[in-house]
């Protein structure tokens, strides 16, 4: 009987061993990436718009949020995409539809470059190939230690990140660093930051172009409202300078303010989805720009706790941010039915006024 216990006690041991080295691993390993100068990348063709201009931004997914796809953190199964084949077709699909809509500026978010989820893929080859002639930039948006979960298929270490695209010369680019919680959900939520990049078009304006993914996965969402206030003061001094200012991207918000009235689907507790605060943009130059069809209203998010389906809750969370000398033309959902990713990409179309 005592040899049992003693077995007993030594198992125990080590799985203490073993827990306390992980969690050591985890608290030293954890950093945050800073400010960073970026060095601009492609050549861009400075195409004629006629006056109006068009930008995509999409949540890309790290290219695994295929419809029948459910993560982990969010209800789900999954930790990783299904398969690197259908991970590589998702990502040819996703540039595709991109490459179609012709835009002159894109907006990408969770393009991972060797995470374990994707296989370790440097996914912005799909973009810098589809979207070819264009100029672009790359933050790295998060560089997270192995997470030993879920224990059958542990999600890993990953390295992702923000693409920028412009058909006009990227004269400067910067990684601004976001604030994040200073709890243990900064293991969850991991680095934040927003990709700036100052664009020169034709006719020598200059346009100050923002790229965000605001932190999800947080104890009860305010500081997304923390880093939105940073990017709104950033556009602010900008404006005040003279320039023009769009940023755009995953909000983590509800930047319709009553999507589940809008989509008919029920009242949600989840932080990543609640109004964005109106008070944020009292005395500011900077409009929060909701894409809607209000004839044929579509979100362009849905909660990835299982397969995509009827009666899933869903909710506008991407958007678009612009200061007083920019004026919007239209802003959309681009129907997908989330087919590639949990995000549907959105579209606005703008111009520049002259006055």
């Amino acid at each position: 009987m005592k040899k049992i216990f003693r077995i007993v006690a030594c198992i125990l041991a080590a799985v203490v061993l073993i827990a306390a080295g992980y969690l050591a691993y985890v608290l030293i390993a954890y950093h945050r990436l800073g400010n960073q100068v970026i060095t601009p990348e492609g050549a861009a063709f400075s195409p004629q718009a006629d006056g109006a201009y068009t930008l995509v931004s999409y949540n890309v997914g790290f290219g695994a949020y295929e419809a029948d796809y459910g993560f982990f953190m969010d209800g789900g199964e999954q930790a990783w995409a299904w398969s690197k084949k259908r991970l590589d077709k998702n990502l040819q699909n996703m540039a595709e539809l991109l490459q179609e809509k012709q835009a002159q500026f894109y907006l990408i978010q969770e393009v991972d470059i060797d995470s374990t989820r994707s296989y370790h893929v440097d996914e912005r080859p799909y973009f810098t190939s589809a979207l070819g002639g264009m100029a672009f930039t790359f933050a790295q948006n998060y560089d997270s230690p192995f997470l030993f979960y879920p224990f059958l298929q542990p999600h890993g270490a990953s390295k992702s990140g923000l693409l920028t695209f412009s058909a006009y010369p990227i004269s400067e680019a910067k990684r601004v660093e976001l604030p994040v919680e200073t709890g243990f959900t900064k293991f969850l939520d991991l680095d934040r930051c927003y990709a700036k990049n100052r664009i020169s078009l034709a006719d020598h304006r200059e346009l100050v172009l923002y790229n965000f993914h605001l932190s999800a996965y947080t104890s009860d969402g305010k500081i997304a409202n923390e880093q939105l206030k940073l990017l709104l003061a950033d556009m602010q001094e900008e404006f005040r300078q003279g320039h023009y200012c769009i940023a755009g991207g995953d909000f983590n918000k509800d930047v319709l303010g009553n999507s589940s009235a809008i989509f008919g689907t029920p009242e949600t507790e989840y932080t990543w989805a609640q109004p964005i605060p109106e008070e944020l943009f009292v005395g500011m130059p900077v409009s929060l720009i909701a894409p809607i069809d209000r004839e044929n209203p579509v979100p362009s998010c849905r909660n990835a706790d299982s397969a995509y389906h009827p009666g899933q809750y869903v909710v506008t969370v991407d958007g678009f941010l612009v200061t007083e000398n920019v004026e919007v033309l239209e802003s959309t959902v681009l129907d997908t039915g989330f087919a590639y990713s949990d995000h549907n990409p959105v579209l606005m179309r703008f111009t520049l006024k002259t006055e």
